[in-house]
């Protein structure tokens, strides 16, 4: 027990802006034949769980399928009135199950994962992410994304109840601020 809470020590500063919950990540339902191809391209960060790494506004991914099947993936948001950008890569995890992509944006740290739980392709996206610690907590991430940006409310309410069915807490999910973009990818 004593390990459990001095790693629980250990880790908890470094996710500041995340909310830990004990146990492991669930599980959830991922898109079923998922085609990579259609979800390359522009979405946008309509809603989300905090996360430490996004600070800013007019927060936007493009995905873009490389030779070699990896995908490049460029993010950018604008913090204090500068336009920001990282570069990423990305791959699927599991050619059997090729809705759970796996995103790096650095050499030196394992992939993230980085599943799509819904999408239409021409509208919008559902992607989850989560990081078990030992399967004492884990950390997670969600993401209501658009090709636009912005959604009708029903469809981010309808978004919320997906993530929710799938054991998925998004009673901490903000609105994205897309307002203001002029400097964008």
């Amino acid at each position: 027990m004593k390990l459990s809470l001095a790693l629980v020590a250990f880790f908890l500063p470094l996710i500041r802006a995340q909310v830990p919950h004990w146990g492991p990540c669930p599980e959830p339902a991922v898109q079923p034949a998922f085609t990579l191809k259609q979800f390359m391209g522009r979405w946008f960060e309509i809603a989300k769980l905090p996360a430490e790494f996004e600070k800013g506004r007019c927060i936007e991914t493009n995905f873009t399928l490389k030779a070699d099947n990896s995908i490049r993936v460029v993010s950018s948001e604008i913090l204090k009135g500068e336009l920001r950008k990282i570069e990423g890569i990305g791959v699927i995890e599991d050619l059997k199950n090729p809705a759970k992509l796996g995103i790096s944006y650095s050499y030196v740290l394992p992939y993230s994962p980085y599943w799509i739980l819904a999408t239409d392709y021409v509208n919008s996206a559902l992607v989850y992410s989560c990081t078990d610690v030992l399967r004492l907590f884990h950390v997670d991430f969600a993401w209501i994304l658009s090709r636009t940006r912005t959604l009708p409310e029903a469809a981010i309410d309808k978004a919320r109840e997906v993530f929710a069915n799938n054991n998925i807490d998004v009673t901490r999910m903000i609105a994205s601020r897309q307002q203001g973009c002029e400097k964008t990818l």
